[in-house]
């Protein structure tokens, strides 16, 4: 059986004496198809190379492998006053960075909008006026004018964390919609005057110097602070990384006749990881997670490692074993609350691997509260071990990612910047990640973690105020690859 991390009490094992038959054979089921050996996690970490190769050849693959036009790291020395926003998953984030003259340092401060989740499906219109809105919110809060254009225009670097197809830094098409995103008319779109016409609405003093991927925005951000960093992850909603590729190693952009040892940062886009049905270990409940997605058949890995699908796993799984005839959970309970869907989050599997009694009155007391549940010790127990199981198999999967990076580029130590609420938040994450990494890439025991991966620096803030500054610096050098047309003429 994996290691799952620290655990609270030795003694509590010792509770299964007390369930009952019915649930230990449930639990014991749960442990086979939910535990992740050695031998299977190095299986997929090595699909996972060629997969990342074959998003960067011209034919393509389930990977997108997004060439960024960001190209190369910062040296510490940018300055000047940048906007980011950062429209993720749950929040919408808006931020004033200042680059200071001390090399590596700066000043930040940011708000945060809640994204209404009708905004989701709604109409494009709504989306980029409400994101403008928050803008100019922003701005006159902060700086306090009752006129716009006594300022002076702004950069501001967006980070836009869905997949995007970049022929220039400031450009950006949209494959396809993720993170419970399904809004019509925008896929297949360039994202970025639908973003500049709600701006040029409100006449905004802003300008777009660079669209860029929240992973893409965490790697600079945090080689600008850790000149270790080689790899930027995100363990969130979603789940995604970034680096730096040479771009003779990159075929899709041959005909753009770069310099074959020019790095450009790669976002990977690997939640689309093994759409085919390769190598991931799917269980019935991540195959009914998928066909009742906006997107069947889409984004295979995040489906099985990302906040936003773990509290539903956990809710499938409960339900399912409720409705097993042959075994005795929640008899005579009303569950109806625990049948809607996505009622459960990443957050409420993270109360229950925090309860710290031994009696787990803390997850009786959420069930009680949240579900209208009253759960017998026996039930609570396998509840316990059922989140512990999903958490566990988040985090093991979620290794694979940067551990097939560090096989493809060849780097036997480094550090890698992770961000996301499952990364800072979930308990016991980290740890069990950093034994699957020490699995994975096979270090003799004793032997010190070569690949550690770190909490980032803040990527869809300072990240994105870097690369507008990184852009606006590659224009005056005369560095013009990616950079549009329009650009060039500044």
């Amino acid at each position: 059986m994996p290691p799952l991390g620290p655990r609270r009490q030795p003694s509590r094992r010792g509770s299964m004496a007390d369930v009952p038959d019915d649930l230990l054979d449930q639990i014991k089921e749960l442990e086979k198809i939910f535990s992740l050996e050695k031998d299977k996690l190095i299986q997929v970490t090595d699909h996972f190379v060629k997969e990342l190769d074959k998003g960067l050849s011209v034919e393509g693959g389930s990977i997108p492998m997004n060439p960024t036009w960001v190209m190369g790291f910062p040296d510490g020395n940018e300055t000047g006053t940048f906007l980011a926003l950062d429209m993720g998953g749950t929040n919408l984030r808006v931020c004033e960075v200042i680059l200071l003259e001390e090399k590596g340092e700066y000043d930040i401060i940011q708000s945060k909008y809640r994204m209404p989740s009708e905004l989701r499906t709604g109409e494009s219109d709504e989306l980029w006026e409400y994101i403008a809105d928050c803008i100019q919110q922003f701005i006159e809060y902060h700086h306090e004018v009752e006129n716009l254009a006594e300022l002076d225009t702004i950069p501001i670097g967006f980070t836009f964390s869905f997949p995007a197809t970049q022929e220039y830094i400031d450009h950006g098409v949209l494959q396809r919609w993720t993170k419970g995103f399904d809004i019509k008319g925008v896929e297949g779109q360039d994202v970025v005057p639908l973003f500049e016409a709600a701006l040029a609405k409100r006449k905004l003093p802003v300008k777009l110097s660079a669209l860029i991927n929240d992973t893409t925005g965490t790697l600079i951000a945090s080689a600008y602070t850790d000149s270790s960093m080689k790899i930027g992850c995100i363990f969130g909603t979603g789940c995604n990384a970034a680096y730096m590729e040479n771009c003779g190693s990159v075929p899709k952009i041959t005909d753009y006749n770069l310099p074959p040892d020019m790095p450009i940062a790669i976002n990977c886009e690997y939640g689309a990881f093994d759409n085919e049905n390769v190598v991931l270990p799917r269980t019935k409940y991540d195959v009914i997670i998928d066909n009742d997605s906006p997107r069947p058949g889409q984004q295979a890995f995040e489906k099985m490692i990302a906040g936003l699908y773990l509290g539903e796993i956990f809710r499938l799984v409960l339900v399912d074993i409720h409705d097993n005839k042959n075994c005795n959970f929640f008899s005579g309970q009303d569950i109806s609350k625990l049948r809607d869907a996505y009622t459960l989050d990443a957050s409420f599997l993270s109360d229950i691997e925090n309860d710290p009694f031994e009696n787990l009155q803390e997850t009786g007391d959420i069930f009680k509260q949240e579900l209208g549940i009253t759960a017998q010790k026996p039930e609570l127990e396998l509840i316990r071990r059922l989140a512990e199981l999903i958490g566990t198999r988040a985090a093991r999967l979620s290794a694979c990612g940067p551990a097939a990076i560090c096989k493809k580029k060849n780097i036997t130590t480094c550090h890698v910047g992770a961000d996301g609420s499952v990364f800072n938040k979930y308990p016991h994450f980290k740890a069990r990640g950093a034994v699957a990494l020490r699995e994975i890439l096979g270090w003799e025991k004793g032997q010190k973690d070569m690949v550690n991966i770190v909490s980032a620096e803040d990527g869809s803030g300072v990240g994105a105020a870097l690369i507008a500054a990184l852009t606006i610096k590659r224009v005056k050098e005369g560095n013009l690859a990616g950079i549009k047309n329009a650009e060039r003429q500044a």
